[in-house]
């Protein structure tokens, strides 16, 4: 049996069991309305409308009801019937009468299994004993068929594999996600918190949380300038007509914030930089010998998301944006682009994001002209500059139809994180519409004015969507480089407080984040809440330490490195520092 075969049967097993599920909770609400039950990645859910809420305490009680069935080995049933009959059928299930009117069929597939009809296309497993290792998990609310005008039905999740050894590992690892999730991590850690009278979704980071973004900022910005960057400042609001230029405005209004009325102006804060940069680029003329004009950003970007859709520092309504704008010939573009995924790459081997990555070329779809801009021989060269790109990279990629940008396709650097859920983390854009709409021009060599092309990009995304991937990577114990806090000095009792002192002045001296533990607690405990927070380096120090001068060093993991002269030391931590060392070793 293959693969595709073996999805497909698991598939049927799930959408089986979410049949199952909703028989038992029918045996527990007589008077329970249906609206749908699809499977999942791992399993199944089933919506309900019922005469009260369910609480955590319903599932076992559900679970339970759901092993009777499965035990029962009860057939399903398939049957076809007429829209008449299936109205009779469901004459008491509004929800479902709803999907009956909408069918475009005649004919009315359903299932009969146990006590329980439903409309279903099926297939299923032949009998109920075929449902293997299965559990229900969660309950949360779901407005019915996504729409808030509807009523808010409630949803039950349920996990389903083909052995409980499979089932336990995933739950296994569903702990660790927990235990992994930024935004506990970030609670724990004191990196980040949110104020209701702020708003949703704008976070603040504390003075630990500012710690990480700044590390993060300072080396995307000094990677950049290096690689011929020019790093700008651009506003965080302008004129809506700016967008309307650009053509932002009518695809990206209803993710924007509202028009403010200033004086004689109508402005608005910016959902995205690149017609700020434009306005660089066009600020007088260009030559030539000047391209590629490399223009980039650590840029505030501001975008309204709904509250549903809020999500820690993965989905927020005002973030970070390192951000740039290549603006070049055609003929440059390969070149430019490659040297955009190089970047990309590093940055993201050097944070140790690394794993699970692979590339979406993102294609437009030339008979929606409403959605993209209509130039069949523009969208043809430039999805073939990016194909060839990614091919001449001998990169893992796929293509995904209307999935570009309005202007022009682009590549997205798709990452997994800890929990497997893939995100786009990074992308690089090719615009032919852009440099038309601004009227961006160059005198070539032969003095002709011509129009250049621009490549978008970001070298580490968002800097808020990245540090929750960094939190949730390396679940809080950050690199050195990163670390809030890089070394804890713990004096054994308070006459070694002044070595401690010495040794924490040297320390920030070179520029090593440091603090002094000299509350009156036990050396131990200092230690556990020291590992606690995910320090590296706890520096032990008693009277042979301080006669000596050297230190005892206990890294986080746990480990306990030989008795060292502090200047071995200072050297160790700083070269870490320095090389941006991803994992702590003794």
């Amino acid at each position: 049996m293959d693969n595709i075969e073996k999805d497909e049967k698991l598939d049927m097993m799930r959408h089986s069991a979410a049949h199952v599920m909703a028989e038992a909770v029918q045996s527990m609400f007589p008077d329970a309305k249906f609206g749908i039950g699809p499977t999942i990645e791992y399993g199944f859910y089933y919506d309900f409308d019922l005469s009260r809420s369910l609480s955590p305490e319903d599932l076992p009680l559900i679970e339970a009801k759901m092993k009777e069935i499965v035990k029962s080995n009860s057939p399903f049933l398939k049957e076809m019937v007429s829209k008449e009959q299936a109205r009779k059928l469901f004459a008491n299930q509004p929800y479902k009468l709803e999907l009956i009117d909408e069918l475009p069929e005649e004919q009315v597939t359903i299932y009969k299994q146990g006590n329980f009809t439903d409309m279903c296309r099926g297939p299923h497993v032949r009998y109920t004993s075929a449902i293997k290792a299965f559990k229900l998990i969660t309950i949360a609310g779901a407005y019915w068929r996504g729409s808030e005008k509807n009523p808010m039905l409630q949803r039950i999740y349920g996990v389903a594999f083909n052995t409980q050894k499979e089932l336990d590992e995933y739950l296994i690892r569903q702990e660790e996600i927990k235990k992994r999730d930024h935004r506990k991590i970030g609670k724990d850690l004191d990196l980040f918190v949110f104020s209701d009278l702020i708003g949703k979704g704008l976070p603040i980071f504390t003075e630990k949380g500012s710690v990480i973004r700044r590390e993060l900022e300072r080396f995307v910005v000094d990677e950049e300038i290096k690689r011929g960057y020019k790093h700008v400042y651009t506003p965080d609001l302008a004129k809506v007509e700016l967008y309307k230029t650009s053509g932002h405005y009518p695809y990206y209004k209803d993710t924007m914030y509202p028009v403010m009325k200033v004086d004689e102006d109508e402005l608005m804060l910016r959902p995205m930089t690149c017609p700020h940069h434009y306005q660089y680029y066009a600020s007088k003329p260009r030559s030539y010998k000047e391209l590629p004009f490399r223009i980039a950003e650590l840029a505030k970007q501001f975008r309204y998301e709904k509250s549903g859709e809020l999500s820690g520092l993965l989905r927020v309504r005002s973030f970070c944006l390192a951000d740039a704008h290549i603006i070049c010939k055609s003929e440059q573009a390969v070149d430019e682009i490659m040297q955009a995924l190089d970047l990309i790459e590093y940055a993201a081997n050097v944070l140790g994001l690394n794993a699970g990555r692979r590339y979406r070329l993102s294609l437009g779809d030339r008979k929606d002209e409403k959605k993209y801009y209509k130039d069949d021989a523009a969208w043809d060269f430039a999805e073939n500059v990016l194909r060839r790109v990614l091919i001449q990279r001998k990169a893992n990629f796929f293509e995904a139809g209307n999935e570009a940008a309005f202007y022009g396709p682009k590549i997205d650097i798709q990452m997994k994180n800890f929990a497997g859920k893939e995100d786009t983390a990074f992308t690089v854009q090719y615009d032919f519409v852009g440099p038309k709409r601004f009227k961006l021009a160059y005198i070539d060599s032969d003095g002709k004015e011509k129009e250049p092309i621009v490549i978008h990009r970001s070298s580490i995304g968002a800097i808020e969507r990245t540090m929750a991937f960094l939190i949730e990577h390396y679940a809080g114990a950050f690199p050195v480089w990163l670390s809030p806090v890089q070394a804890a000095i713990i004096p054994v009792s308070d006459q070694h407080l002044g070595y401690a002192r010495k040794l924490e002045a040297e320390l920030k001296a070179i520029g090593v984040r440091v603090m002094v533990d000299d509350r009156n607690e036990r050396m131990n405990q200092k230690i556990r809440e020291a590992q606690l927070q995910k320090i590296p380096y706890m520096l032990v120090v008693g009277d042979k330490e301080s006669a000596d001068n050297t230190v005892s060093v206990r890294l986080r993991i746990g480990e306990q490195l030989p008795v060292m002269s502090f200047e071995e030391f200072k050297k160790k931590i700083k070269q870490v520092i320095n090389d941006r060392v991803n994992e702590l070793k003794p």
